[in-house]
């Protein structure tokens, strides 16, 4: 999904970037854990330089997510001066209003150039800051059409994943907030931790933001889906070499016509489509953390040669590979 090239941004170059998750009362627990699953457990296996975690409480006394669940936070909203990232989980309902003492919290931090990041219904919370306006976003399907109405000055973004505007980000649903998480670890220290973490959690490393919200096909059976997670590895370590449709069915044991049907249902994508992806975001990774040529970056991704690189990744990204190099680079980890 292309990014908006203005407002492009990481926080590679903060050592420890500082996370902040809201919690309040009525608080969707999956996508409250979703946060701390990705940012907030401890992941010594990938250096010291993860993020650091901490939860805001946005109301006074007990919290209760939903299920009855009891929250414990690690202080109030004075703990947003200082986040480099802030989460919102989904608002426990359209018809409660935003505190303004949250809504001026967030325009502050959003000011000093914290990123903010919304799953679900959470992007109505950014909505009543103000912070959307002129902007694009997104939401889970059932809340599309309320978002425009209640804030017709958003470019609501419809039918996808997720919707990266540079320093903020809006999901749709649930897991969608996964999807969305993975992407800013990706942003923030490359593929390869990304995918690490994806393992960790046992789901496929990367869904493009553009994929659709609903899936007409129900998912591939569980051995269908071993098979296709197989070739999904397989495929990572071999982005440098060609591969026709004929060639992965084969690998996969299946039929051309069966094998199309099952990465999509998947994926959300074609197989093309996919391939394509994964090379960019390699060519990304090698920008950010290595010296090589963009000839020899193009040649190792599949892309063959550098022209062929710059096309696809300036229609990608609207950089060329050598302005993403000097806005990105970081040393090599």
């Amino acid at each position: 999904m292309p990014e908006n090239s203005k407002k492009m941004t990481n926080l590679r170059q903060i050592s420890r970037p500082q996370v902040i998750v809201l919690a309040y009362d009525g608080l969707c627990t999956f996508e409250f854990g979703v946060a701390v699953e990705i940012f907030g457990l401890p992941r010594p296996e990938l250096g010291d330089e993860w993020y650091r975690f901490a939860v805001a409480g946005v109301d006074s006394g007990e919290l209760r997510a939903t299920g009855g669940i009891r929250l414990i936070t690690d202080g109030d909203l004075t703990l947003l001066e200082t986040a480099d990232l802030i989460v919102v989980p989904g608002w426990r309902g359209l018809d409660s209003p935003v505190p303004p003492a949250l809504c001026a919290a967030l325009r502050k931090a959003n000011a000093r150039g914290c990123q903010l990041l919304s799953i679900c219904s959470g992007v109505f919370v950014l909505a009543a800051a103000g912070l959307l306006d002129g902007r694009k976003a997104t939401t889970h399907w059932r809340y599309i059409e309320a978002l425009k109405a209640l804030y017709p000055a958003i470019e609501v973004v419809e039918d996808v994943l997720y919707q990266d505007d540079g320093d903020i980000l809006t999901s749709a649903g649930s897991a969608a907030g996964i999807d969305l998480c993975l992407h800013v670890v990706r942003r923030d220290y490359g593929m390869e931790i990304a995918n690490t973490v994806a393992r960790r959690l046992v789901i496929p490393p990367h869904r493009d933001g553009s994929q659709p919200q609903q899936l007409s096909r129900p998912v591939a059976q569980l051995r269908e889906s071993q098979r296709l997670g197989q070739l999904f590895d397989f495929l990572h370590t071999h982005l440098a070499v060609s591969h026709s449709v004929d060639s992965l069915a084969r690998r996969v044991g299946m039929s051309q016509r069966t094998f199309l049907r099952r990465f999509q249902d998947a994926t959300g994508t074609t197989p093309a489509r996919w391939l394509l992806n994964e090379r960019l975001l390699r060519a990304k990774d090698y920008l950010e953390s290595s010296r090589l040529s963009i000839d020899s970056i193009a040649e190792q991704t599949g892309f063959g040669q550098a022209s062929t690189l710059r096309h696809h990744f300036r229609q990608q990204f609207a950089l060329s590979p050598a302005q993403y190099r000097k806005h990105y680079s970081r040393p090599a980890r």
